[in-house]
């Protein structure tokens, strides 16, 4: 904040207090500097955050018309049930049992949005309650698998972004999962950590913004226009440069990683690498920055760079991305234990360098930070054409949903772009806010209120949550451990901590006795489990470096999980592919809740498929993952109750976890139309004039709905359609696939896959957005609009044939059908390519106008002699 602005506030201030009568007018001039520190001392105590609830003019009136919706909705589907088409009777009960699926899938998705808010947070609060020094550690980490498809330049991006983050150094470290065990991730990171030395100190000695290069350097600004230093001009080009150069190593490493020798790869110092057999390879960790002597240029500290690859070895079920990270909590825990971690896929980089600030805002807050499990922030993408024509932005989901949840229990955990509270990942349960004792009457005795208040069910639930109080006053109590100096066993020996127990009364005893289960729940590492406790993070004491490396090993050891509580209670929670909903949805039933935090410049950026086929198959992944989650124990529907989640949460979670059997219904509504069309018959008999009412008004409240939708969450109307698009799309592929993929995976045992085939490419800015690739996601789609086409075709045709009176029945079918091809009309686009960049809008027409004139012409037979005079035909008598 410069000298004017904090003038400004303090003349704010001052006004508040003269209103108030605190200070007088004639004070001016002769206490500033006193009334500065008073302003000073007001501000620290201020809240660091605020809740900004949405304003009542916009969204009571959003509240009615959903209450207005629901009765019209209900009054529509008795309609609908009671009045049924007899000559359809097949096509009129698949479209009733459709329209009420869709009515609760609405009522999931819509009633969680009951109460969205905004938050603001105050970083020049937190600046004045907090210096550099009283900050909370942050690990972050960044996961990758193969990088060769998740290439190593956008990786390097991303931690280069952590480390020159506005937050102190010391407080900062950057914990990278290679789970494919490459040598090209290791050498990358080394090139990395040395470029490092000169870009974090560019980056805050100047102010830059964003902090991976890769971005930064390709951002269209005038860099000039506000930097008009001579040396920064200087400096910018000289870095330019070097970042150039370091491309160029880097893609030399790619190149070199292309054809791996028959010996496999040898390290520089010619021994080999341990993980050429990437399913069976020790772990590994190699520490770049943070140490003793890794220094910028400038001779100040950088923040610890960590490497990190667990063991694997064949006949162990190594959980995919859940399991990686559940290994990197184990070793950040004994290296640094940081009471917060933040996440971030290997593609998505700090964008916001004070990103961690505007979260520590939440977690340091001392009121609301005790019971957050983690604050979200909304996942921002680059490299997306402006008209986002499958909706990968998701902007709905992340501008409407996200904020509807915000006010009820928090956010869902969308993984990636989280700060995590390290206690809430161990499986704890949020701190009890005390409840002030009841008022009771002195005139009974006090064995009588014990009796009448339940006082026996109060020690016992006392000595419960006691348990962990006694022993975290242990460990703060423990002499120091000794560490022993043996290859795969535990550095630290348990005994040494058990020891400590002989002091302790009997009643203390037995609960520190029971508390050696931890090695049941935690694994076998005494410096893991002392980590578990410390609330504010830190190692224990008398550790030294080598001993914590030895024993960051052995938690990342392919068998340390086994029999423990490992993704069942603890961490990221196995099961499902999309590990991160199931993990979040445990901590809420806990009782923990979650914020979402919007900053006015987006905290992270990533990048997302923008063509048609990656869309689908990422969008199958994640559907298959809802539907692993239903047929689990962990599913919504039955798990969790007698807990602390909420029942509008557990609404949300559920639309989260049923959606993708949507597509069922979806997929038959998308049907009827064409099938009425062929045949001749509708779902719906002749309407009366109420029919007609219940039609218009269930459409009217329709778009008033999204109307005062978007004036609440100031999303576009472009936004909205093309989600709306999209799910229609989705829906009828890729959804429709995972539903029948989950089944076949979690009952009958059988894993499919999908695969994806390239054919051509541009190389144009969005040249990818035109890149076709075959998948069978593709058929179910273009079955029904082709379907739905030729069905147009034939109804107009029929209609010409049989006259003026069947033209007012056709225009019912016609509206659902041109329904259907409006909404898959993206899919038909991205489906067809450029074609020699003709608008795809012109072909289609172009068929069905042609289609239909050509009918009109042969109904019409111009070239046909016209017969002249009386028509005559045979009377049928024999003359």
């Amino acid at each position: 904040m410069n000298n004017v602005e904090w003038k400004e506030r303090v003349e704010k201030w001052k006004a508040k207090q003269e209103k108030r009568g605190l200070v007088s007018k004639d004070d001016d001039g002769a206490n500033d500097q006193g009334e500065e520190d008073d302003y000073l001392m007001a501000e620290a105590r201020q809240p660091l955050w605020r809740k900004v609830p949405i304003p009542s003019s916009k969204i009571n009136p959003y509240r009615i018309v959903i209450i207005i919706r629901l009765v019209i909705l209900t009054l529509f589907l008795r309609f609908r049930i009671l009045t049924p088409a007899l000559d359809a009777y097949p096509l009129w009960l698949i479209s009733v049992v459709c329209e009420i699926w869709f009515a609760l899938s609405w009522v999931l998705d819509q009633f969680p949005k009951w109460l969205p808010i905004n938050r603001q947070t105050y970083l020049d609060r937190l600046a004045l309650r907090f210096d550099n020094n009283s900050l909370s550690p942050v690990d972050f980490f960044v996961s990758t698998v193969d990088p060769l498809k998740e290439p190593p330049i956008i990786t390097a991006n991303t931690v280069l972004s952590i480390l020159a983050a506005d937050y102190p150094v010391e407080k900062v470290s950057c914990y990278v999962s290679d789970d494919g065990a490459s040598m090209l991730l290791f050498d990358s990171l080394a090139e990395t950590a040395e470029f490092a030395r000169r870009w974090v100190p560019f980056c805050k000695r100047h102010g830059i913004e964003p902090r991976a290069p890769e971005f930064y350097f390709n951002q269209k600004i005038d860099y000039l226009k506000d930097k008009v230093q001579p040396t920064f001009v200087k400096e910018r080009r000289a870095m330019k440069r070097e970042y150039e150069e370091f491309k160029v190593r880097i893609n030399a490493l790619v190149a070199k990683a292309q054809k791996k020798p028959e010996e496999g790869w040898v390290m520089q110092d010619g021994t080999p690498w341990p993980g050429n057999n990437t399913r069976d390879h020790p772990g590994m960790i190699q520490v770049y920055l943070g140490s003793a002597g890794a220094l910028d240029v400038e001779g100040k500290e950088l923040p610890r760079l960590v490497y990190v690859s667990r063991e694997k070895r064949p006949g162990y079920q190594h959980h995919k991305k859940a399991g990686a990270m559940n290994a990197l909590v184990r070793v950040s825990a004994v290296l640094t234990n940081a009471p917060f971690i933040l996440n971030l896929d290997c593609d998505h980089y700090v964008n916001n360098s004070k990103a961690v600030r505007e979260a520590m805002c939440f977690l340091m807050d001392p009121q609301l930070g005790k019971k957050l499990c983690y604050v979200q922030f909304p996942q921002r993408f680059d490299g997306i054409d402006r008209h986002d024509r499958y909706a990968n932005r998701n902007v709905v989901f992340f501008d409407i949903n996200m904020r509807g949840l915000d006010g009820i229990q928090g956010p869902v955990y969308v993984g990636t772009g989280c700060v995590f509270n390290r206690q809430a990942l161990y499986g704890y349960d949020p701190p009890v806010s005390e409840k002030r004792p009841k008022m009771t009457c002195d005139c009974w005795p006090k064995w009588c209120c014990c009796c009448c208040c339940g006082g026996s069910r109060k020690s016992k639930s006392k000595s419960k949550k006691g348990e962990r109080g006694l022993l975290g006053g242990f460990y703060s109590k423990k002499k120091k451990m000794n560490y022993h100096k043996k290859g795969s066993t535990p550095v630290f020996d348990l005994e040494e901590i058990e020891e400590g127990l002989e002091g302790y009364e009997e009643l203390e005893k037995s609960s520190l006795m029971s508390q050696k289960n931890f090695e049941k729940r935690f694994g076998q590492s005494p410096v893991f489990i002392t980590s578990t406790l410390m609330d504010e993070g830190g190692l224990p004491e008398g550790t030294n470096s080598a001993s914590l490396i030895k024993e960051a090993i052995h938690v990342i050891s392919c068998g340390y999980e086994e029999k423990t509580e490992w993704g069942k209670e603890i961490g990221w929670i196995y099961g499902s592919i999309t590990e991160d909903i199931l993990t979040g949805f445990k901590m809420h039933c806990r009782g923990w809740k979650s914020v979402y935090c919007c900053p006015k410049r987006p905290a992270f950026k990533g990048s997302a498929p923008i063509n048609l086929s990656d869309r689908l198959h990422q969008v199958l992944r994640w559907a298959l993952g809802s539907v692993e989650i239903f047929l689990s124990r962990h599913c919504p529907l039955w798990y969790g109750y007698g807990g602390k989640l909420k029942w509008l949460q557990r609404l949300a979670y559920t639309n989260t976890i049923v959606y993708p059997f949507t597509s069922i219904p979806l997929l038959a509504y998308c049907t009827i139309p064409a099938v009425c069309l062929l045949t001749g018959k509708f779902i719906i008999p002749t309407l009366t004039n109420l029919a007609s009412v219940w039609f218009l008004a269930l459409f009217l409240s329709i778009i008033v709905t999204s109307v005062l939708e978007l004036r609440w969450s100031n999303v576009s109307i472009e936004d909205l359609w093309r989600n709306e698009q999209f799910w229609v799309i989705g829906g009828v592929s890729a959804h429709l696939f995972a539903v029948f993929q989950g089944l076949l995976k979690v009952l009958g045992g059988v894993d499919t896959n999908f695969t994806v085939t390239s054919k051509t490419a541009d190389d144009d800015e969005f040249g990818e957005l035109y890149l076709f690739k075959w998948t069978t996601l593709l058929i179910p789609p273009t079955t029904l609009i082709i379907l739905n086409m030729v069905a147009v075709v034939a109804g107009v045709s029929d209609a010409i044939n049989n006259g003026y009176g069947s033209w007012g029945p056709l225009f019912g079918k016609l509206f659902f059908a041109f329904w259907v091809i409006v909404h898959l009309y993206p899919f038909l686009k991205g489906l067809m390519g450029r074609q020699n960049r003709t608008p795809t809008i012109v072909v289609l027409w172009s068929i069905l106008l042609a289609s239909i004139f050509s009918l009109v012409w042969v109904r019409i037979d111009p070239f046909l002699p016209k017969q002249t005079g009386p028509f005559l035909k045979q009377c049928g008598v024999e003359c």
